[in-house]
């Protein structure tokens, strides 16, 4: 049973008429005596040592917090005229330029005159002529042609940069048909609809683009790699074959290799096809065995088409040349001069003009 010693005993006091019965309740049971021991400091999370309990009209008090019977009494007393203060929450600061958008690149549009292709010309050396009709060597070229821009829509995705928009065409030796190849790849390319094409003869020692499209000389690549003062861009010649566009080699030098491997070659390429997501590069190179520029531009590209003469070129060769052109990820080799196949396919002869 419990002891009536024990229980509380209200003190005498006049009734205040001003005090509500909470108060009295407060004053009369010396409910404070009830109130737990002080938590240590040590204890308290951080969030609460922060939290403070005042008037509206006071000021808030920065020492520590107060006893704890002080505030079961205070709270007690006080009713709704005291407010809690929350805890000031620090937020750090956002970067001003994290979410603007990158910089974009001023589109190069090429403003050189435009110079007449003699296609009859085009047709005496075997080329294919535009506007011209279908034949064999066209859909040969068209089949080529369809999977180098299905592979360069492909590197595009996979976020190779311009290297995607670049095609090297090359050769293990000399007179296997690379330029050949080159120029017949650009036409084709050429005639698509949202594309265009920039052949760059890139065949320092012996060019031969230009004078297979009957068009003249002046500066090119070499001259822009050369002289930081020039830009690539005006050295590029129109034609009046839409969608052409055509780099000459430039100025004859011995140190075309060391120029291609200095650091001003990334910035000039660029150029090329900065802002112009739909134009194709073409580079017609050195053979690879023959000269070491095709090695150097490897580095800058994303597919290169190997051309090899079916009767002429040895597996030796084909080897040789394509470890040279390792710098590139995706190589491809073309078999050029076929006359025979054992399985008795031919490609492009559904016009009638197979060969």
């Amino acid at each position: 049973m419990t002891k009536q010693e024990q229980i509380p005993v209200p003190r005498e006091a006049k009734a205040n008429p001003a005090e509500s019965l909470l108060e009295r309740v407060v004053r009369s049971y010396d409910l404070v005596g009830f109130a737990p021991a002080p938590i240590p400091d040590d204890l308290i999370p951080p969030t609460s040592r922060h939290r403070r309990y005042r008037r509206a009209d006071e000021a808030v008090e920065e020492a520590g917090d107060p006893p704890v019977a002080e505030a079961v009494a205070a709270r007690a007393v006080a009713g709704p005229e005291f407010e809690a203060i929350e805890p000031e929450v620090t937020t750090p600061p956002v970067a001003t330029n994290r979410n603007l958008a990158a910089p974009t690149a001023v589109p190069v549009r090429f403003q050189g005159a435009r110079y007449p292709v003699n296609r009859q010309h085009l047709r005496d050396q075997g080329l294919i002529v535009p506007e011209g009709t279908v034949t064999g060597l066209l859909e040969e070229i068209r089949i080529v042609k369809r999977q180098l821009l299905l592979n360069a829509a492909q590197l595009c995705q996979q976020g190779m940069g311009p290297n995607a928009q670049r095609i090297l065409v090359c050769s293990p030796h000399p007179g296997e048909g690379k330029s050949f190849t080159s120029v017949n790849l650009a036409l084709a390319i050429a005639a698509e609809k949202e594309s265009e094409v920039l052949l760059v003869d890139a065949d320092f020692a012996n060019p031969s683009v230009l004078s297979m499209l009957g068009l003249a000389g002046g500066p090119g690549l070499m001259d822009a790699l050369s002289d930081p003062d020039i830009d690539v861009a005006d050295c590029v010649i129109g034609t009046d074959i839409s969608g052409l566009w055509v780099l000459p080699a430039g100025n004859a030098t011995t140190s075309d290799s060391e120029y291609l491997s200095s650091s001003r070659t990334d910035t000039v390429l660029d150029r090329l096809t900065q802002g112009a997501p739909h134009r194709i590069v073409i580079f017609d190179s050195p053979p690879a065995l023959a000269a070491s520029p095709a090695a150097e531009l490897a580095k800058y590209v994303g597919q290169a088409v190997l051309v090899a003469r079916a009767d002429r070129t040895g597996q030796s060769a084909l080897e040789d040349a394509i470890s040279l052109l390792s710098g590139c990820p995706n190589i491809q080799l073309l078999l050029n001069a076929v006359h025979f196949s054992p399985s008795g396919r031919r490609f492009g002869s559904y016009y009638g003009y197979g060969g």
